[in-house]
């Protein structure tokens, strides 16, 4: 019997120090990252916060420079001088997310979007910041986006920058 390909694990470490209704839980987290991620066929490891608007801002502040909390924040993880990923022997390490709920939240409302999809959007674009993709650059932002798009239409996800015109 021919087995199928095994799927590489994900060690995601999700910290919810904000509660609110209608927040992910890890198993869809999980599916969306592996959904992100299957092309790559690696094991990776990363941290995802959620918080509330005052810890969003102080970070946003603090890392950005910007007033404000923020939808995400990304912590790429960079590896200590003289050692490597390859001699450790572990899943990728990707760094960290921190993803501001409310923020999220009203930005789902706002925008007209289911808030599962608007927070699969936000993990996903997250974690395309942790792998190195950035839209500071409108080729940079256009490349970024396209990925976003094709990984969220295998969730069956709508493109989340196209605007919903409601009367």
């Amino acid at each position: 019997m021919i087995k199928p390909p095994k799927r590489p694990s994900h060690n995601v470490d999700i910290q919810r120090v904000f509660k609110s209704p209608g927040q992910p839980d890890r198993r869809q987290v999980v599916k969306w990252i592996d959904t992100a991620l299957e092309e790559s066929g690696q094991s990776c490891a990363c941290v995802i916060r959620i918080v509330g608007e005052q810890e969003s801002a102080e970070l946003n502040l603090q890392y950005r420079h910007k007033q404000g909390p923020t939808n995400v924040l990304s912590f790429p993880f960079e590896w200590p001088e003289g050692l490597d990923e390859a001699e450790s022997g572990e899943a990728a390490l990707l760094g960290d997310l921190v993803v501001c709920a409310p923020v999220v939240e009203r930005e789902a409302l706002e925008q007209h979007k289911p808030l599962l999809d608007h927070w699969a959007h936000m993990i996903i674009h997250g974690l395309l910041h942790l792998l190195g993709y950035d839209h500071i650059e409108e080729s940079e932002a256009e490349e970024m986006e396209t990925k976003e798009i094709a990984i969220l239409k295998k969730l069956h996800i709508e493109n989340p920058y196209i605007e919903v015109i409601h009367e």
